[in-house]
Protein backbone atom coordinates (compact mmCIF):
# COMPACT_ATOMS: atom_id res chain seq x y z
CA UNK A 1 0.00 0.00 0.00
CA UNK A 2 2.81 2.71 0.81
CA UNK A 3 4.50 1.93 -2.61
CA UNK A 4 0.87 2.72 -4.40
CA UNK A 5 0.60 5.83 -2.49
CA UNK A 6 4.49 7.06 -2.61
CA UNK A 7 4.33 6.24 -6.84
CA UNK A 8 1.05 7.67 -6.76
CA UNK A 9 2.49 10.94 -5.28
CA UNK A 10 5.61 10.88 -7.41
CA UNK A 11 3.46 11.24 -10.77
CA UNK A 12 1.51 13.82 -8.94
CA UNK A 13 4.46 15.69 -8.39
CA UNK A 14 5.66 15.03 -11.46
CA UNK A 15 2.96 16.83 -13.42
CA UNK A 16 3.09 19.43 -11.26
CA UNK A 17 7.11 19.77 -11.81
CA UNK A 18 6.37 19.79 -16.17
CA UNK A 19 2.84 22.26 -15.13
CA UNK A 20 5.70 24.78 -13.63
CA UNK A 21 7.62 24.77 -16.56
CA UNK A 22 10.61 23.52 -14.18
CA UNK A 23 13.73 22.50 -15.12
CA UNK A 24 15.55 20.32 -12.90
CA UNK A 25 19.25 20.15 -12.85
CA UNK A 26 21.10 16.94 -11.16
CA UNK A 27 24.64 16.74 -10.79
CA UNK A 28 26.63 14.16 -9.15
CA UNK A 29 23.72 11.53 -9.68
CA UNK A 30 26.92 8.94 -9.17
CA UNK A 31 27.16 9.14 -5.63
CA UNK A 32 23.97 7.21 -4.61
CA UNK A 33 24.14 4.11 -4.40
CA UNK A 34 21.88 1.50 -6.66
CA UNK A 35 21.00 -0.79 -3.60
CA UNK A 36 21.38 -0.94 0.10
CA UNK A 37 20.72 1.40 2.69
CA UNK A 38 22.07 5.17 3.09
CA UNK A 39 20.93 8.10 4.72
CA UNK A 40 20.55 11.40 2.63
CA UNK A 41 21.87 14.61 4.48
CA UNK A 42 19.88 17.33 3.07
CA UNK A 43 19.93 21.57 3.41
CA UNK A 44 16.94 22.66 4.37
CA UNK A 45 15.76 26.31 2.47
CA UNK A 46 12.38 25.25 1.80
CA UNK A 47 9.00 23.93 3.08
CA UNK A 48 8.80 21.81 -0.35
CA UNK A 49 12.25 20.23 0.34
CA UNK A 50 10.85 16.74 1.20
CA UNK A 51 9.05 16.66 -2.44
CA UNK A 52 12.88 17.89 -3.99
CA UNK A 53 15.00 15.89 -1.78
CA UNK A 54 13.58 12.64 -3.56
CA UNK A 55 13.99 13.44 -7.31
CA UNK A 56 17.49 12.41 -8.11
CA UNK A 57 16.92 8.88 -6.11
CA UNK A 58 14.02 8.27 -7.79
CA UNK A 59 16.09 8.85 -11.59
CA UNK A 60 17.62 5.75 -9.94
CA UNK A 61 13.61 4.29 -9.56
CA UNK A 62 14.63 4.43 -5.20
CA UNK A 63 12.29 5.70 -2.84
CA UNK A 64 13.13 7.77 0.21
CA UNK A 65 11.72 7.77 3.63
CA UNK A 66 12.42 10.83 5.16
CA UNK A 67 12.53 11.92 9.00
CA UNK A 68 10.01 14.85 9.39
CA UNK A 69 8.47 16.80 12.48
CA UNK A 70 5.61 14.96 14.13
CA UNK A 71 3.77 18.42 13.25
CA UNK A 72 3.37 17.62 9.56
CA UNK A 73 2.04 13.94 10.77
CA UNK A 74 -0.51 15.85 13.13
CA UNK A 75 -1.90 17.91 9.88
CA UNK A 76 -5.15 16.50 8.38
CA UNK A 77 -3.64 16.98 5.08
CA UNK A 78 0.14 15.85 5.31
CA UNK A 79 -0.07 13.79 7.74
CA UNK A 80 -1.90 10.33 6.14
CA UNK A 81 0.18 11.16 3.54
CA UNK A 82 3.28 10.90 5.45
CA UNK A 83 2.26 7.89 7.18
CA UNK A 84 1.28 6.20 3.67
CA UNK A 85 4.28 7.04 2.11
CA UNK A 86 6.34 5.43 5.08
CA UNK A 87 7.88 8.63 6.19
CA UNK A 88 9.40 8.82 9.85
CA UNK A 89 7.66 10.68 12.28
CA UNK A 90 10.18 12.86 14.66
CA UNK A 91 8.94 13.58 17.98
CA UNK A 92 11.48 15.74 20.04
CA UNK A 93 10.00 14.44 22.77
CA UNK A 94 10.95 10.72 22.36
CA UNK A 95 13.57 10.97 19.78
CA UNK A 96 14.92 7.88 20.54
CA UNK A 97 12.10 5.89 18.98
CA UNK A 98 12.63 7.83 15.51
CA UNK A 99 15.77 6.89 15.48
CA UNK A 100 15.74 3.24 16.00
CA UNK A 101 12.91 3.19 13.46
CA UNK A 102 15.36 5.19 11.00
CA UNK A 103 18.28 2.32 11.23
CA UNK A 104 15.57 -0.51 10.79
CA UNK A 105 14.97 1.11 7.69
CA UNK A 106 18.25 1.65 6.71
CA UNK A 107 19.28 -1.90 7.73
CA UNK A 108 16.64 -3.16 6.07
CA UNK A 109 18.04 -1.79 2.69
CA UNK A 110 16.23 1.64 2.26
CA UNK A 111 17.36 4.82 1.62
CA UNK A 112 16.08 7.56 4.68
CA UNK A 113 16.54 11.28 4.39
CA UNK A 114 17.21 13.27 7.15
CA UNK A 115 17.56 17.14 7.61
CA UNK A 116 20.21 17.93 9.90
CA UNK A 117 19.75 21.40 10.00
CA UNK A 118 16.65 20.29 11.67
CA UNK A 119 14.66 23.73 10.68
CA UNK A 120 14.65 25.60 7.46
CA UNK A 121 17.50 28.06 7.04
CA UNK A 122 16.69 31.93 7.09
CA UNK A 123 20.33 32.39 5.36
CA UNK A 124 19.98 30.43 2.71
CA UNK A 125 23.30 28.73 4.02
CA UNK A 126 23.92 26.01 5.90
CA UNK A 127 23.27 26.09 9.49
CA UNK A 128 24.67 24.82 12.87
CA UNK A 129 23.69 21.12 12.32
CA UNK A 130 22.90 18.39 14.77
CA UNK A 131 25.14 15.43 15.31
CA UNK A 132 22.21 13.09 14.59
CA UNK A 133 22.80 12.46 10.91
CA UNK A 134 26.44 10.82 11.65
CA UNK A 135 25.44 8.91 14.51
CA UNK A 136 22.53 6.91 12.46
CA UNK A 137 24.76 6.57 9.49
CA UNK A 138 27.48 5.30 12.06
CA UNK A 139 24.80 3.37 14.16
CA UNK A 140 23.59 1.55 11.45
CA UNK A 141 26.98 1.04 9.52
CA UNK A 142 25.33 2.96 6.08
CA UNK A 143 27.40 5.62 3.73
CA UNK A 144 26.27 9.08 4.68
CA UNK A 145 25.20 10.65 1.37
CA UNK A 146 25.31 14.90 1.52
CA UNK A 147 22.99 16.57 -1.12
CA UNK A 148 22.01 19.99 -1.37
CA UNK A 149 18.75 21.69 -3.10
CA UNK A 150 18.46 25.30 -4.25
CA UNK A 151 15.49 26.99 -5.97
CA UNK A 152 12.91 24.91 -4.14
CA UNK A 153 13.16 28.30 -1.42
CA UNK A 154 11.69 30.80 -4.16
CA UNK A 155 8.31 28.39 -3.97
CA UNK A 156 7.59 28.21 -0.41
CA UNK A 157 9.86 28.90 2.85
CA UNK A 158 9.41 31.23 5.60
CA UNK A 159 8.69 34.86 5.95
CA UNK A 160 7.74 34.80 2.61
CA UNK A 161 4.45 34.47 0.15
CA UNK A 162 4.25 31.37 -2.03
CA UNK A 163 5.41 31.59 -5.69
CA UNK A 164 4.28 29.10 -7.83
CA UNK A 165 5.91 30.83 -11.20
CA UNK A 166 6.54 29.10 -14.20
CA UNK A 167 9.98 28.36 -15.35
CA UNK A 168 11.38 28.39 -11.70
CA UNK A 169 14.93 26.94 -12.08
CA UNK A 170 15.39 24.04 -9.43
CA UNK A 171 19.07 22.29 -9.03
CA UNK A 172 20.11 18.73 -7.24
CA UNK A 173 24.08 18.42 -5.67
CA UNK A 174 24.84 15.45 -4.80
CA UNK A 175 28.19 15.10 -3.27
CA UNK A 176 30.50 11.59 -2.30
CA UNK A 177 29.65 9.46 0.10
CA UNK A 178 30.38 9.83 3.88
CA UNK A 179 31.52 6.93 6.25
CA UNK A 180 30.88 7.53 9.92
CA UNK A 181 32.74 5.19 12.26
CA UNK A 182 30.95 6.91 15.51
CA UNK A 183 34.19 7.81 16.85
CA UNK A 184 33.81 11.29 16.32
CA UNK A 185 30.15 12.70 15.85
CA UNK A 186 31.27 16.27 16.45
CA UNK A 187 34.09 16.25 13.67
CA UNK A 188 32.80 14.68 11.58
CA UNK A 189 29.52 16.51 11.50
CA UNK A 190 31.70 19.31 10.86
CA UNK A 191 33.03 17.44 8.01
CA UNK A 192 29.42 16.64 6.78
CA UNK A 193 28.83 20.52 7.04
CA UNK A 194 31.64 21.46 5.16
CA UNK A 195 30.61 18.99 2.46
CA UNK A 196 27.12 20.88 1.94
CA UNK A 197 28.65 23.85 2.05
CA UNK A 198 31.06 22.60 -1.28
CA UNK A 199 27.81 21.43 -3.05
CA UNK A 200 25.36 24.64 -2.06
CA UNK A 201 28.42 27.13 -3.34
CA UNK A 202 28.59 25.18 -6.86
CA UNK A 203 24.63 25.26 -6.72
CA UNK A 204 24.44 28.88 -5.98
CA UNK A 205 27.14 29.97 -8.40
CA UNK A 206 26.17 27.95 -11.22
CA UNK A 207 22.44 28.70 -10.79
CA UNK A 208 20.97 29.81 -14.25
CA UNK A 209 18.65 32.43 -12.37
CA UNK A 210 20.89 34.45 -10.53
CA UNK A 211 19.87 37.89 -9.36
CA UNK A 212 21.77 39.98 -7.60
CA UNK A 213 19.98 41.50 -4.23
CA UNK A 214 17.69 39.12 -4.51
CA UNK A 215 15.56 37.45 -1.06
CA UNK A 216 16.23 34.17 -1.49
CA UNK A 217 20.17 34.82 -2.21
CA UNK A 218 22.03 34.43 1.10
CA UNK A 219 24.18 37.99 1.84
CA UNK A 220 27.67 36.79 1.40
CA UNK A 221 26.70 35.80 -2.13
CA UNK A 222 25.13 39.30 -2.73
CA UNK A 223 21.49 38.40 -1.98
CA UNK A 224 19.58 39.84 0.95
CA UNK A 225 18.19 37.51 2.98
CA UNK A 226 19.19 37.73 6.59
CA UNK A 227 23.01 36.57 7.34
CA UNK A 228 23.45 33.58 9.73
CA UNK A 229 23.26 35.81 12.55
CA UNK A 230 20.84 37.67 11.87
CA UNK A 231 18.32 34.52 11.09
CA UNK A 232 19.57 33.24 14.49
CA UNK A 233 17.49 36.30 16.13
CA UNK A 234 14.27 35.59 13.64
CA UNK A 235 14.37 31.92 15.09
CA UNK A 236 14.77 32.79 18.69
CA UNK A 237 12.24 34.70 17.98
CA UNK A 238 10.13 32.76 16.35
CA UNK A 239 10.61 30.00 19.12
CA UNK A 240 9.64 32.55 21.37
CA UNK A 241 6.23 33.00 19.82
CA UNK A 242 5.61 29.62 20.08
CA UNK A 243 5.96 28.83 23.56
CA UNK A 244 3.99 31.86 24.51
CA UNK A 245 1.14 30.72 22.15
CA UNK A 246 1.33 26.68 23.66
CA UNK A 247 1.11 28.98 27.05
CA UNK A 248 -1.80 30.72 26.31
CA UNK A 249 -3.15 27.70 24.98
CA UNK A 250 -2.79 25.36 27.81
CA UNK A 251 -4.39 28.30 30.19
Amino acid sequence: MAELVYSSIIRIAKLGFAALGQRIDICGLEHLPLTGGALLAVNHVGYVDFIYGGVAPDRLGRRVRFMAKRELFDHRVSGPVMRACGHIEVDRADGESSLAVAERLLADGELVGIFPEATISRAMEIKELKTGAVRIAASAGVPLVPLVLWGTQRLMTKDHDRDLSRGTAISIRVGAPMVPDGADPIARTAELKLALQGLLDDAIRSYPQHEDGAWWLPASYGGSAPTLEEAARLDADERLRRAERRATQAR
